[in-house]
This record gives structure tokens, sequence and C-alpha cells, in this order.
């Protein structure tokens, strides 16, 4: 199994290709002038995305059991990896194999300068793509799916506020009472995570209620951990940012 060495450098790219392979097989391949999977695999690593040829068809391998391509792949994981999936459908599971193609050949032209002067990317593709190299929709959308898991949530109802931009991104209404809750990622197996002065200011006013939701090991296995009343709970850094006139407080140690 791909060990994934670098896969905070290499973590999107080779998850787009991945899914790529799984969904459309060899017709995915044809798109980039290939024949041959194993000429397709050796092109990734001619670029430096891959360190060997397997490292890509494991990649395949993760995604193959969550599409009907006639290929287990790695089956006996289950749903571990399923989050990457949700991830890459919410932004671009209606494209087509040509449209999904030239999503991979934007990465490519923007991350390793590949040659492609005739590639034409719809605006709302390229506000998709930055969404993607971002933590914060991968870690909601596990959130969104994983949330009743969660003791304090199980049997609940979410609400999502995410627009409302009020210091927190969804309600979840468990019985008669009701909790907010903040989401985080970190691609580790721990690190640390700021709020905003809008979300300080939240989890002051609703204390016990309001819970910052860490989604922690994001490019291998999530987990998710729960703080409740983090002011309290958690020790921040108040950092005034002068030029964009804003407050942001830093968690100051990590967590795991």
């Amino acid at each position: 199994m791909e060990k994934e060495n670098n896969k905070h450098q290499n973590y999107e790219i080779l998850n787009l290709i991945g899914y790529g392979l799984a969904k459309f097989n060899n017709l995915f391949i044809n798109q980039f002038g290939f024949k041959t999977k194993k000429s397709f695999f050796e092109y990734f690593v001619s670029l430096g995305i891959a360190e060997t040829t397997s490292v890509v068809k494991n990649r395949m391998d993760l995604f193959d059991p969550f599409f009907d391509n006639n290929r287990k792949g790695w089956w006996q994981k289950g749903d571990t990896y399923i989050h990457r999936k949700v991830l890459i459908d919410s932004l671009f599971g209606s494209e087509n194999i040509i449209g999904y193609s030239n999503i991979v050949k934007l990465y490519l032209k923007e991350n390793y300068k590949l040659d492609e002067t005739t590639l034409v990317v719809k605006p709302i593709i390229k506000s998709r793509f930055r969404k993607l190299q971002e933590t914060g929709l991968e870690a909601e959308l596990y959130f969104m799916n994983n949330f009743n898991s969660i003791s304090i949530f199980e049997n609940g109802k979410l609400e999502d506020a995410r627009l409302y931009g009020d210091g927190y991104d969804f309600q979840i209404n468990v019985n008669d009472k009701f909790y907010l809750s903040e989401i985080k990622g970190i691609k580790s197996r721990k690190g640390r995570f700021r709020m905003t002065e809008n979300e300080y200011k939240k989890a002051l006013e609703y204390k016990n209620d309001y819970l910052i939701t860490v989604v922690l090991n994001m490019s291998d296995s999530p987990r998710l951990l729960t703080i409740a009343n983090p002011t309290k709970n958690l020790s921040f850094k108040k950092i005034e940012n002068v030029s964009r006139v804003s407050v942001e407080y830093h968690l100051e140690k990590e967590i795991n």
C-alpha cells in the first residue's frame, strides 16, 4: 500500500488522477495522448508527481471501489477514503471526460508548467479548482457526512449556516437543544488552527453550546475531535493584522 510520504505536496493532484482513472478508465488516459496505463503512469513519474508508477496505480486502486469499473481496488478498506471522492464529486462530479481532464490539465499547467496554451476552462471551474486546494471545504464535507458519529450530535439534525458568515458553520439541533459548530481541518495527525474575531466572540457568547470540530489527519484517514467552549478550554494568542484591519486568535499549542 502507498505510504504517501509526499502526500502534503502532491495530495490534490494524485487524488484527481486516481479519481479520473477509476471513473473514466482508458478514456481518461487517452485525453492525455496515451494508449496504455503504464505509459500514463510513467508520465507522472517524469513530472516528479510520483516517485514510482506504483504510487499512481495505488491512487487508482484507492478510488476503484467507489466506481462500477470491474476493478475491486482497495475494497478491503471500506469507506476509509471515501471523503476524497466526496470532495471531488462536490466540485467536479458533473463534468464529462473532456471537462474533467481539462481540470487535471489546469492543475498541471499551474503547478508543473505543462504547456497547455489552448486549454479552455470555464471561470466557475477555476473557482472550484481553487477551492480544492483549501482544507476548509473538505473538512466541512467530512463533518456533514459524519457528524452523527459524534456522541453529542447523535440523532441531531444539521442546519448549514456557512453562507451567513456569523462565526459558526453549522447548527446541530438535538431534541430541544442546539449546538453551534465551527469546522477546522488539519491535514496531519496534529496541528494548530486559528479563530477569527467573529468566531471567538460567538464562542464567548454561547460557551458550552459552541464547539470547534477539528477534522484531523485529513490527508490519510480523518478523525473528528470536538472541543466545547474553546475560549475557556484552549489557549489562544490574539494577533492583530494592521494591514488587513482584522483580529485572529491563534492556538498556542498543537492538538492531537
